[in-house]
Protein backbone atom coordinates (compact mmCIF):
# COMPACT_ATOMS: atom_id res chain seq x y z
CA UNK A 1 0.00 0.00 0.00
CA UNK A 2 1.21 3.15 -1.39
CA UNK A 3 1.83 6.69 0.99
CA UNK A 4 -1.15 8.00 -1.05
CA UNK A 5 -3.66 5.50 -0.04
CA UNK A 6 -2.73 4.84 3.02
CA UNK A 7 -3.81 8.95 3.33
CA UNK A 8 -6.98 8.33 1.59
CA UNK A 9 -8.02 5.34 4.32
CA UNK A 10 -6.51 7.06 7.32
CA UNK A 11 -8.34 10.42 6.75
CA UNK A 12 -11.58 8.90 6.27
CA UNK A 13 -11.44 6.60 8.84
CA UNK A 14 -10.33 9.28 11.36
CA UNK A 15 -12.82 11.37 11.29
CA UNK A 16 -15.12 8.74 11.29
CA UNK A 17 -13.95 7.09 14.48
CA UNK A 18 -14.45 10.54 16.03
CA UNK A 19 -18.11 11.41 14.64
CA UNK A 20 -18.88 7.51 16.40
CA UNK A 21 -17.36 8.72 19.24
CA UNK A 22 -19.68 12.01 19.60
CA UNK A 23 -22.76 9.77 18.59
CA UNK A 24 -22.05 6.56 21.24
CA UNK A 25 -21.69 8.81 24.23
CA UNK A 26 -24.78 9.02 24.76
CA UNK A 27 -25.64 5.55 24.47
CA UNK A 28 -22.36 4.71 26.82
CA UNK A 29 -24.09 7.02 29.80
CA UNK A 30 -28.03 6.34 29.51
CA UNK A 31 -28.09 5.32 33.28
CA UNK A 32 -26.26 8.80 33.83
CA UNK A 33 -28.11 10.83 31.33
CA UNK A 34 -31.33 9.11 32.58
CA UNK A 35 -31.05 10.85 35.97
CA UNK A 36 -29.98 13.81 34.60
CA UNK A 37 -32.65 14.97 31.98
CA UNK A 38 -35.66 12.14 32.91
CA UNK A 39 -35.90 12.44 36.38
CA UNK A 40 -38.91 13.10 36.78
CA UNK A 41 -40.13 9.51 35.67
CA UNK A 42 -40.17 6.13 37.24
CA UNK A 43 -36.41 4.69 37.43
CA UNK A 44 -37.37 1.91 35.33
CA UNK A 45 -39.30 4.12 33.06
CA UNK A 46 -36.63 6.89 32.92
CA UNK A 47 -33.82 4.31 31.72
CA UNK A 48 -36.05 3.37 28.74
CA UNK A 49 -37.13 6.54 27.75
CA UNK A 50 -33.20 7.50 27.82
CA UNK A 51 -32.82 5.10 25.80
CA UNK A 52 -35.96 6.05 22.90
CA UNK A 53 -34.13 9.23 23.53
CA UNK A 54 -30.88 7.44 22.26
CA UNK A 55 -32.74 6.00 19.15
CA UNK A 56 -34.44 9.27 18.45
CA UNK A 57 -30.88 9.65 16.63
CA UNK A 58 -31.10 6.48 14.44
CA UNK A 59 -34.50 7.45 14.06
CA UNK A 60 -33.76 10.40 12.08
CA UNK A 61 -30.54 9.22 10.60
CA UNK A 62 -32.56 7.99 7.11
CA UNK A 63 -33.23 11.38 6.50
CA UNK A 64 -29.61 12.66 6.85
CA UNK A 65 -29.28 10.08 4.53
CA UNK A 66 -31.46 11.87 2.09
CA UNK A 67 -30.20 14.88 2.31
CA UNK A 68 -26.25 14.23 2.47
CA UNK A 69 -26.39 11.26 0.35
CA UNK A 70 -28.48 13.48 -2.57
CA UNK A 71 -25.47 16.07 -1.83
CA UNK A 72 -22.67 13.73 -1.56
CA UNK A 73 -24.00 12.74 -5.53
CA UNK A 74 -24.60 15.69 -6.36
CA UNK A 75 -21.79 18.30 -5.59
CA UNK A 76 -19.10 15.30 -4.07
CA UNK A 77 -18.23 13.09 -1.37
CA UNK A 78 -15.36 15.39 0.29
CA UNK A 79 -17.09 18.37 0.91
CA UNK A 80 -20.38 16.55 2.06
CA UNK A 81 -18.70 14.86 5.10
CA UNK A 82 -16.97 17.70 6.13
CA UNK A 83 -20.66 19.46 6.55
CA UNK A 84 -21.73 16.06 8.24
CA UNK A 85 -18.27 16.37 10.92
CA UNK A 86 -19.04 19.77 11.73
CA UNK A 87 -22.81 19.48 12.62
CA UNK A 88 -21.75 16.31 15.23
CA UNK A 89 -18.68 17.78 16.44
CA UNK A 90 -20.94 20.83 17.78
CA UNK A 91 -23.91 18.76 18.73
CA UNK A 92 -21.96 16.53 21.01
CA UNK A 93 -20.24 19.80 22.33
CA UNK A 94 -24.13 21.38 23.32
CA UNK A 95 -25.14 18.22 24.79
CA UNK A 96 -22.03 19.16 27.47
CA UNK A 97 -23.07 22.40 28.36
CA UNK A 98 -27.01 21.79 28.47
CA UNK A 99 -28.49 22.20 31.66
CA UNK A 100 -30.47 19.45 33.54
CA UNK A 101 -34.14 18.59 34.38
CA UNK A 102 -33.66 20.04 38.04
CA UNK A 103 -32.04 23.37 36.68
CA UNK A 104 -34.64 24.31 33.33
CA UNK A 105 -37.36 21.41 33.68
CA UNK A 106 -39.06 19.67 30.70
CA UNK A 107 -36.86 21.84 28.58
CA UNK A 108 -33.44 19.81 29.21
CA UNK A 109 -34.94 16.25 27.60
CA UNK A 110 -36.55 18.43 25.13
CA UNK A 111 -33.10 19.93 24.06
CA UNK A 112 -30.97 16.83 24.56
CA UNK A 113 -33.60 14.64 22.09
CA UNK A 114 -33.07 18.10 19.28
CA UNK A 115 -29.57 17.81 20.00
CA UNK A 116 -29.40 13.72 19.70
CA UNK A 117 -31.35 14.03 16.49
CA UNK A 118 -28.79 16.86 14.83
CA UNK A 119 -26.31 14.06 15.47
CA UNK A 120 -28.56 11.31 13.87
CA UNK A 121 -28.97 13.79 10.88
CA UNK A 122 -25.72 14.02 10.67
CA UNK A 123 -24.29 10.53 10.72
CA UNK A 124 -26.95 9.86 8.48
CA UNK A 125 -24.81 11.46 5.67
CA UNK A 126 -21.17 10.74 7.24
CA UNK A 127 -21.24 6.57 6.38
CA UNK A 128 -21.90 6.42 3.22
CA UNK A 129 -19.37 9.41 2.19
CA UNK A 130 -16.57 7.61 4.36
CA UNK A 131 -17.51 4.32 2.68
CA UNK A 132 -18.11 5.36 -0.69
CA UNK A 133 -14.80 7.77 -0.96
CA UNK A 134 -12.68 4.64 0.19
CA UNK A 135 -14.40 2.01 -2.26
CA UNK A 136 -13.70 4.04 -5.03
CA UNK A 137 -9.77 4.66 -4.27
CA UNK A 138 -9.54 0.48 -3.46
CA UNK A 139 -8.12 -1.45 -6.22
CA UNK A 140 -10.84 -4.03 -7.47
CA UNK A 141 -9.22 -6.86 -5.52
CA UNK A 142 -9.01 -5.35 -2.37
CA UNK A 143 -12.48 -3.44 -1.96
CA UNK A 144 -13.46 -5.66 1.18
CA UNK A 145 -9.70 -5.39 3.20
CA UNK A 146 -9.77 -1.47 2.35
CA UNK A 147 -13.44 -0.54 3.39
CA UNK A 148 -12.88 -2.59 6.34
CA UNK A 149 -11.09 0.00 7.81
CA UNK A 150 -14.35 2.47 7.51
CA UNK A 151 -16.03 -0.82 9.63
CA UNK A 152 -13.86 -0.51 12.34
CA UNK A 153 -14.48 3.06 13.10
CA UNK A 154 -17.77 2.59 14.74
CA UNK A 155 -16.40 -0.05 17.45
CA UNK A 156 -13.03 2.37 17.38
CA UNK A 157 -15.28 5.16 17.73
CA UNK A 158 -17.10 3.38 20.89
CA UNK A 159 -13.97 2.41 22.34
CA UNK A 160 -12.71 5.82 22.68
CA UNK A 161 -15.80 6.92 24.08
CA UNK A 162 -15.61 3.76 26.84
CA UNK A 163 -11.87 4.36 27.59
CA UNK A 164 -12.58 8.60 27.90
CA UNK A 165 -15.31 7.83 30.20
CA UNK A 166 -13.37 6.00 32.45
CA UNK A 167 -10.47 7.60 32.80
CA UNK A 168 -12.86 10.92 33.46
CA UNK A 169 -14.32 8.58 36.56
CA UNK A 170 -10.62 7.23 37.58
CA UNK A 171 -9.83 10.70 37.89
CA UNK A 172 -12.58 12.84 39.57
CA UNK A 173 -14.78 9.72 41.54
CA UNK A 174 -17.81 8.03 41.18
CA UNK A 175 -20.24 10.68 42.92
CA UNK A 176 -18.24 13.68 41.46
CA UNK A 177 -18.48 11.84 37.71
CA UNK A 178 -22.40 11.42 38.34
CA UNK A 179 -23.24 14.81 39.26
CA UNK A 180 -21.18 17.15 36.70
CA UNK A 181 -18.00 15.50 35.72
CA UNK A 182 -20.38 12.95 32.84
CA UNK A 183 -19.92 16.32 30.82
CA UNK A 184 -16.45 16.09 30.23
CA UNK A 185 -16.31 13.75 27.91
CA UNK A 186 -18.92 15.49 25.75
CA UNK A 187 -16.90 18.58 26.13
CA UNK A 188 -13.58 17.12 24.29
CA UNK A 189 -15.31 16.87 20.92
CA UNK A 190 -14.89 19.92 20.30
CA UNK A 191 -10.92 19.34 20.00
CA UNK A 192 -12.09 15.95 17.70
CA UNK A 193 -13.86 18.24 15.78
CA UNK A 194 -11.00 20.44 14.85
CA UNK A 195 -8.70 17.99 14.52
CA UNK A 196 -11.31 15.89 11.26
CA UNK A 197 -11.94 19.23 10.00
CA UNK A 198 -8.31 19.86 9.13
CA UNK A 199 -7.68 16.23 8.30
CA UNK A 200 -10.89 16.10 5.98
CA UNK A 201 -9.79 20.25 4.64
CA UNK A 202 -6.38 18.46 3.09
CA UNK A 203 -9.04 15.43 1.08
CA UNK A 204 -9.41 15.46 -2.62
CA UNK A 205 -12.06 14.16 -4.13
CA UNK A 206 -13.03 10.34 -5.25
CA UNK A 207 -11.55 9.45 -8.73
CA UNK A 208 -14.90 7.87 -9.89
CA UNK A 209 -16.47 10.51 -8.58
CA UNK A 210 -14.58 13.35 -10.23
CA UNK A 211 -14.29 11.38 -13.67
CA UNK A 212 -18.47 11.66 -13.45
CA UNK A 213 -18.14 15.64 -12.56
CA UNK A 214 -15.32 16.30 -15.12
CA UNK A 215 -17.17 14.38 -17.83
CA UNK A 216 -20.73 16.40 -17.09
CA UNK A 217 -22.90 13.13 -16.00
CA UNK A 218 -23.27 13.21 -12.44
CA UNK A 219 -26.66 12.72 -11.28
CA UNK A 220 -29.41 15.90 -11.18
CA UNK A 221 -31.84 13.87 -9.69
CA UNK A 222 -30.18 11.46 -7.07
CA UNK A 223 -33.24 10.68 -5.20
CA UNK A 224 -35.74 9.70 -8.13
CA UNK A 225 -33.04 7.64 -9.69
CA UNK A 226 -32.41 5.90 -6.10
CA UNK A 227 -36.21 5.26 -5.36
CA UNK A 228 -38.82 5.74 -8.25
CA UNK A 229 -37.37 3.44 -10.59
CA UNK A 230 -38.04 -0.04 -9.78
CA UNK A 231 -34.57 -1.79 -10.76
CA UNK A 232 -32.73 0.24 -8.65
CA UNK A 233 -34.97 0.19 -5.84
CA UNK A 234 -35.78 -3.45 -5.79
CA UNK A 235 -31.84 -2.93 -5.00
CA UNK A 236 -32.30 -0.76 -2.14
CA UNK A 237 -35.02 -2.73 -0.82
CA UNK A 238 -32.75 -5.93 -1.01
CA UNK A 239 -30.09 -4.11 0.56
CA UNK A 240 -32.09 -3.35 3.75
CA UNK A 241 -33.92 -6.60 4.32
CA UNK A 242 -31.42 -8.87 2.88
CA UNK A 243 -28.36 -7.50 4.52
CA UNK A 244 -28.39 -3.97 6.86
CA UNK A 245 -31.54 -5.17 9.08
CA UNK A 246 -29.74 -8.38 10.49
CA UNK A 247 -26.26 -7.00 10.19
CA UNK A 248 -27.68 -3.77 12.26
CA UNK A 249 -29.09 -6.06 14.80
CA UNK A 250 -25.95 -8.17 15.61
CA UNK A 251 -23.78 -5.04 16.00
CA UNK A 252 -26.14 -3.67 18.84
CA UNK A 253 -26.43 -7.07 20.04
CA UNK A 254 -23.24 -7.40 20.45
CA UNK A 255 -21.96 -3.95 21.65
CA UNK A 256 -24.58 -2.37 23.15
CA UNK A 257 -26.78 -4.63 24.69
CA UNK A 258 -23.84 -6.59 25.96
CA UNK A 259 -22.76 -3.67 27.59
CA UNK A 260 -26.90 -2.42 28.83
CA UNK A 261 -27.26 -6.28 29.82
CA UNK A 262 -24.11 -6.31 32.41
CA UNK A 263 -24.53 -3.05 34.17
CA UNK A 264 -28.21 -2.66 34.45
CA UNK A 265 -29.38 -6.68 34.48
CA UNK A 266 -26.73 -8.39 35.44
CA UNK A 267 -25.87 -5.43 38.34
CA UNK A 268 -22.06 -5.24 37.37
CA UNK A 269 -20.83 -1.92 38.29
CA UNK A 270 -20.19 0.43 35.36
CA UNK A 271 -16.26 0.95 35.63
CA UNK A 272 -15.97 -2.50 35.43
CA UNK A 273 -18.45 -3.31 32.71
CA UNK A 274 -16.99 -0.55 30.47
CA UNK A 275 -13.60 -2.14 31.05
CA UNK A 276 -14.56 -5.78 30.01
CA UNK A 277 -16.72 -3.82 26.76
CA UNK A 278 -13.50 -2.56 25.90
CA UNK A 279 -11.00 -5.25 26.13
CA UNK A 280 -13.70 -7.25 24.35
CA UNK A 281 -13.55 -4.87 21.52
CA UNK A 282 -9.59 -4.35 21.62
CA UNK A 283 -9.20 -7.88 20.83
CA UNK A 284 -12.17 -8.45 18.27
CA UNK A 285 -11.81 -5.04 16.45
CA UNK A 286 -9.35 -6.83 14.18
CA UNK A 287 -11.54 -9.53 12.81
CA UNK A 288 -13.08 -6.57 10.90
CA UNK A 289 -9.83 -6.41 8.67
CA UNK A 290 -9.50 -10.09 8.74
CA UNK A 291 -13.15 -10.75 6.97
CA UNK A 292 -13.28 -8.10 5.00
CA UNK A 293 -10.15 -9.40 3.18
CA UNK A 294 -11.42 -12.46 3.92
CA UNK A 295 -15.03 -11.66 1.86
CA UNK A 296 -12.52 -10.19 -1.42
CA UNK A 297 -11.54 -14.04 -1.42
CA UNK A 298 -14.73 -16.21 -0.90
CA UNK A 299 -17.39 -13.46 -1.58
CA UNK A 300 -19.87 -11.09 0.88
CA UNK A 301 -22.30 -12.86 1.11
CA UNK A 302 -20.71 -16.37 2.67
CA UNK A 303 -19.12 -14.07 4.99
CA UNK A 304 -22.03 -12.00 6.39
CA UNK A 305 -24.79 -14.94 6.24
CA UNK A 306 -22.60 -16.99 8.50
CA UNK A 307 -22.22 -14.33 11.30
CA UNK A 308 -26.08 -14.20 11.15
CA UNK A 309 -26.34 -17.93 11.38
CA UNK A 310 -24.24 -17.93 14.47
CA UNK A 311 -25.19 -15.19 16.42
CA UNK A 312 -29.13 -16.42 15.53
CA UNK A 313 -27.91 -20.44 16.77
CA UNK A 314 -25.94 -18.98 19.88
CA UNK A 315 -27.34 -15.54 21.38
CA UNK A 316 -29.14 -17.64 24.30
CA UNK A 317 -26.81 -20.28 25.26
CA UNK A 318 -23.92 -17.18 25.20
CA UNK A 319 -26.36 -14.60 27.39
CA UNK A 320 -26.67 -17.58 29.40
CA UNK A 321 -23.16 -17.82 30.23
CA UNK A 322 -22.16 -14.46 30.19
CA UNK A 323 -24.99 -14.57 33.23
CA UNK A 324 -23.18 -17.49 34.84
CA UNK A 325 -19.82 -15.71 34.68
CA UNK A 326 -20.52 -12.21 35.36
CA UNK A 327 -23.27 -13.07 38.36
CA UNK A 328 -23.10 -16.50 39.62
CA UNK A 329 -25.30 -16.07 42.49
CA UNK A 330 -28.14 -14.57 40.38
CA UNK A 331 -27.64 -17.56 37.81
CA UNK A 332 -27.90 -20.38 40.75
CA UNK A 333 -31.28 -18.38 42.40
CA UNK A 334 -32.81 -18.37 38.98
CA UNK A 335 -31.75 -22.47 38.48
CA UNK A 336 -32.68 -22.96 42.13
CA UNK A 337 -35.73 -20.25 42.95
CA UNK A 338 -39.09 -20.06 40.49
CA UNK A 339 -40.36 -16.63 40.68
CA UNK A 340 -44.20 -16.58 39.99
CA UNK A 341 -46.52 -14.20 39.71
CA UNK A 342 -50.08 -14.47 39.86
CA UNK A 343 -52.67 -11.63 38.65
CA UNK A 344 -55.36 -10.51 36.71
CA UNK A 345 -54.54 -9.99 33.18
CA UNK A 346 -57.27 -7.18 33.67
CA UNK A 347 -54.99 -5.25 35.54
CA UNK A 348 -51.76 -5.90 34.25
CA UNK A 349 -50.61 -2.72 31.64
CA UNK A 350 -47.82 -2.30 29.63
CA UNK A 351 -44.64 -2.51 31.61
CA UNK A 352 -42.05 -1.47 28.77
CA UNK A 353 -44.00 1.89 28.19
CA UNK A 354 -40.79 4.61 27.90
CA UNK A 355 -43.52 7.89 29.07
CA UNK A 356 -44.52 6.06 31.89
CA UNK A 357 -44.32 7.47 35.75
CA UNK A 358 -44.64 5.58 39.12
CA UNK A 359 -47.63 6.55 40.00
CA UNK A 360 -49.15 5.16 36.61
CA UNK A 361 -48.58 1.83 37.92
CA UNK A 362 -51.42 1.50 40.40
CA UNK A 363 -52.88 -2.39 40.31
CA UNK A 364 -51.42 -4.41 42.39
CA UNK A 365 -50.03 -6.89 38.83
CA UNK A 366 -47.93 -3.45 38.07
CA UNK A 367 -46.48 -3.14 41.28
CA UNK A 368 -45.86 -6.56 41.44
CA UNK A 369 -44.71 -6.60 38.02
CA UNK A 370 -42.54 -3.46 38.50
CA UNK A 371 -41.22 -4.55 41.85
CA UNK A 372 -39.63 -7.24 39.80
CA UNK A 373 -38.28 -5.75 36.88
CA UNK A 374 -36.27 -3.43 39.10
CA UNK A 375 -34.46 -5.72 40.87
CA UNK A 376 -33.76 -7.61 37.33
CA UNK A 377 -35.49 -10.74 38.90
CA UNK A 378 -36.92 -12.69 36.21
CA UNK A 379 -40.42 -13.77 36.96
CA UNK A 380 -43.14 -16.30 34.94
CA UNK A 381 -46.49 -15.03 35.23
CA UNK A 382 -49.96 -17.35 35.94
CA UNK A 383 -53.92 -15.58 35.22
CA UNK A 384 -56.25 -15.75 37.56
CA UNK A 385 -58.94 -13.20 37.39
CA UNK A 386 -60.93 -11.24 40.07
CA UNK A 387 -57.80 -11.35 42.97
CA UNK A 388 -54.64 -8.92 43.66
CA UNK A 389 -51.49 -10.47 42.21
CA UNK A 390 -49.19 -12.21 44.85
CA UNK A 391 -45.47 -13.23 43.68
CA UNK A 392 -44.24 -16.45 44.95
CA UNK A 393 -40.29 -16.62 45.63
CA UNK A 394 -39.62 -20.35 46.22
CA UNK A 395 -42.48 -20.81 49.46
CA UNK A 396 -42.60 -16.93 50.62
CA UNK A 397 -46.19 -16.13 48.97
CA UNK A 398 -46.51 -11.90 49.11
CA UNK A 399 -49.87 -9.80 48.25
CA UNK A 400 -48.73 -6.34 46.15
CA UNK A 401 -51.11 -3.75 47.43
CA UNK A 402 -53.63 -1.53 45.16
CA UNK A 403 -52.39 1.51 45.05
CA UNK A 404 -54.31 4.78 44.93
CA UNK A 405 -53.10 8.83 44.30
CA UNK A 406 -53.15 11.74 46.57
CA UNK A 407 -55.86 14.55 46.19
CA UNK A 408 -54.56 16.86 42.89
CA UNK A 409 -52.87 13.18 41.40
CA UNK A 410 -48.89 13.25 41.01
CA UNK A 411 -48.34 10.95 43.56
CA UNK A 412 -49.35 8.33 45.79
CA UNK A 413 -51.32 9.16 48.65
CA UNK A 414 -49.31 8.95 52.24
CA UNK A 415 -50.86 5.43 53.21
CA UNK A 416 -50.41 3.82 49.61
CA UNK A 417 -46.90 4.69 49.30
CA UNK A 418 -45.77 3.28 52.58
CA UNK A 419 -47.83 0.24 51.78
CA UNK A 420 -46.23 -0.11 48.09
CA UNK A 421 -42.58 0.84 50.16
CA UNK A 422 -43.46 -2.03 52.40
CA UNK A 423 -44.65 -4.46 49.93
CA UNK A 424 -41.09 -3.89 47.96
CA UNK A 425 -38.55 -3.57 50.87
CA UNK A 426 -40.27 -7.60 51.34
CA UNK A 427 -40.20 -8.25 47.94
CA UNK A 428 -36.15 -7.56 48.20
CA UNK A 429 -36.05 -9.14 51.55
CA UNK A 430 -37.80 -12.25 50.01
CA UNK A 431 -35.23 -12.28 46.69
CA UNK A 432 -32.14 -11.84 48.90
CA UNK A 433 -33.06 -15.17 51.33
CA UNK A 434 -33.64 -16.59 48.18
CA UNK A 435 -30.28 -16.08 46.89
CA UNK A 436 -30.34 -13.06 44.94
CA UNK A 437 -28.32 -10.62 44.85
CA UNK A 438 -28.71 -6.77 44.76
CA UNK A 439 -25.32 -6.41 43.19
CA UNK A 440 -22.75 -8.62 41.43
CA UNK A 441 -19.86 -9.97 43.15
CA UNK A 442 -16.76 -7.35 42.47
CA UNK A 443 -15.23 -9.68 39.35
CA UNK A 444 -10.85 -9.37 39.75
CA UNK A 445 -9.23 -8.38 36.61
CA UNK A 446 -7.57 -10.75 35.42
CA UNK A 447 -9.36 -13.67 36.93
CA UNK A 448 -10.50 -16.81 35.81
CA UNK A 449 -14.50 -15.25 35.80
CA UNK A 450 -13.10 -12.27 34.06
CA UNK A 451 -11.17 -13.80 31.35
CA UNK A 452 -14.70 -15.91 30.76
CA UNK A 453 -16.62 -12.62 30.50
CA UNK A 454 -14.11 -10.87 27.91
CA UNK A 455 -14.17 -14.34 25.83
CA UNK A 456 -17.87 -14.21 25.58
CA UNK A 457 -18.08 -11.20 24.74
CA UNK A 458 -15.29 -10.90 21.87
CA UNK A 459 -17.25 -13.82 20.76
CA UNK A 460 -20.11 -11.68 20.29
CA UNK A 461 -17.79 -8.80 18.46
CA UNK A 462 -16.55 -11.49 16.27
CA UNK A 463 -20.00 -12.65 14.87
CA UNK A 464 -20.44 -7.95 14.85
CA UNK A 465 -17.07 -8.41 12.88
CA UNK A 466 -18.43 -11.23 10.56
CA UNK A 467 -21.08 -9.79 9.62
CA UNK A 468 -20.05 -5.48 9.83
CA UNK A 469 -16.61 -6.04 7.82
CA UNK A 470 -17.85 -6.99 4.41
CA UNK A 471 -21.19 -5.07 3.92
CA UNK A 472 -19.48 -1.43 3.22
CA UNK A 473 -17.49 -3.20 0.34
CA UNK A 474 -21.09 -5.38 -0.58
CA UNK A 475 -23.45 -2.13 -0.76
CA UNK A 476 -20.93 0.50 -2.69
CA UNK A 477 -20.92 -3.03 -5.19
CA UNK A 478 -24.31 -2.84 -5.43
CA UNK A 479 -24.91 0.69 -7.09
CA UNK A 480 -23.67 2.64 -9.97
CA UNK A 481 -21.55 5.47 -8.77
CA UNK A 482 -23.83 8.62 -9.86
CA UNK A 483 -26.37 7.44 -7.37
CA UNK A 484 -24.45 5.45 -5.50
CA UNK A 485 -24.27 7.99 -2.23
CA UNK A 486 -27.49 8.09 -1.95
CA UNK A 487 -28.42 4.47 -2.51
CA UNK A 488 -26.14 2.81 -0.20
CA UNK A 489 -26.92 5.61 2.55
CA UNK A 490 -30.75 5.03 2.92
CA UNK A 491 -30.89 1.27 3.68
CA UNK A 492 -27.80 1.15 5.14
CA UNK A 493 -29.41 4.27 7.78
CA UNK A 494 -32.40 2.43 8.08
CA UNK A 495 -31.33 -0.65 9.06
CA UNK A 496 -28.72 0.58 11.56
CA UNK A 497 -31.11 3.38 12.74
CA UNK A 498 -34.16 1.72 13.15
CA UNK A 499 -34.00 -2.09 13.02
CA UNK A 500 -30.46 -2.02 15.28
CA UNK A 501 -30.72 1.87 16.74
CA UNK A 502 -34.11 0.51 18.49
CA UNK A 503 -32.74 -2.59 19.60
CA UNK A 504 -32.13 -2.27 23.17
CA UNK A 505 -35.15 0.01 23.66
CA UNK A 506 -37.31 -2.55 22.15
CA UNK A 507 -35.65 -5.36 24.65
CA UNK A 508 -35.59 -3.89 27.74
CA UNK A 509 -39.40 -2.98 26.72
CA UNK A 510 -39.91 -6.65 25.85
CA UNK A 511 -37.94 -7.95 29.37
CA UNK A 512 -39.89 -5.42 31.04
CA UNK A 513 -43.03 -6.31 29.46
CA UNK A 514 -42.54 -10.61 29.33
CA UNK A 515 -40.55 -10.94 32.92
CA UNK A 516 -37.67 -13.02 31.63
CA UNK A 517 -34.04 -11.27 31.20
CA UNK A 518 -33.34 -13.02 28.12
CA UNK A 519 -36.42 -12.35 26.38
CA UNK A 520 -35.22 -9.54 24.15
CA UNK A 521 -33.10 -11.60 22.37
CA UNK A 522 -36.01 -12.57 20.49
CA UNK A 523 -35.55 -10.04 18.57
CA UNK A 524 -32.51 -9.56 17.38
CA UNK A 525 -32.98 -13.33 16.65
CA UNK A 526 -35.78 -12.25 14.52
CA UNK A 527 -34.68 -10.01 12.39
CA UNK A 528 -31.00 -12.09 11.86
CA UNK A 529 -32.90 -14.69 10.70
CA UNK A 530 -35.28 -13.47 8.25
CA UNK A 531 -32.53 -11.22 6.86
CA UNK A 532 -30.67 -14.58 6.56
CA UNK A 533 -34.04 -16.16 4.67
CA UNK A 534 -33.99 -12.92 1.79
CA UNK A 535 -30.01 -12.84 1.67
CA UNK A 536 -29.91 -16.28 1.02
CA UNK A 537 -32.21 -16.23 -1.52
CA UNK A 538 -32.55 -13.05 -3.07
CA UNK A 539 -29.32 -10.81 -2.73
CA UNK A 540 -26.88 -11.39 -5.56
CA UNK A 541 -23.00 -12.16 -4.58
CA UNK A 542 -21.06 -8.71 -6.05
CA UNK A 543 -17.41 -9.60 -5.27
CA UNK A 544 -15.40 -8.95 -8.62
CA UNK A 545 -17.96 -6.29 -9.87
CA UNK A 546 -16.81 -3.48 -11.47
CA UNK A 547 -17.70 -0.30 -9.64
CA UNK A 548 -15.86 2.12 -12.04
CA UNK A 549 -18.24 4.84 -13.37
CA UNK A 550 -18.06 3.32 -16.99
CA UNK A 551 -18.59 -0.17 -15.73
CA UNK A 552 -21.90 0.29 -14.24
CA UNK A 553 -23.14 2.49 -17.01
CA UNK A 554 -22.53 5.94 -15.11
Amino acid sequence: MTAGERRVIVASSLGTVFEWYDFYLYGSLAAVIARQFFSSLDPQAAFIFALLAFAAGFIVRPFGALVFGRLGDMIGRKYTFLVTIVIMGLSTFLVGLLPSYAAIGVAAPILLVVLRMLQGLALGGEYGGAATYVAEHAPAGRRGAWTAWIQTTATLGLLLCLMVILATRTLVGEEAFADWAWRIPFLLSILLLAISVWIRLAMQESPAFQRLKDEGRTSTAPLTESFARWPNLKLVLLALFGLVAGQAVVWYTGQFYALFFLANVLKVDGPTANILIAVALVIGTPFYLVFGALSDRIGRKPVIMGGLLLAMLSYFPLFAALTEAANPRLARAQAETRILVTADPAECSFQGSPLARETDFRSSCDIAKRTLAQAAASYETWEEAGRPATIRIGTTVLTAPRASLATGGGRFSEESAAEVAAFRAATLEALAAAGYPAQADPIPAGSAAWWRIVAILWLLVVYVAMVYGPIAAMLVELFPTRIRYTSMSLPYHVGNGWFGGLMPTIAFAMVAQNGNMYFGLWYPVGIAALTLFIGLLFVPETRGRDIDARGQGG
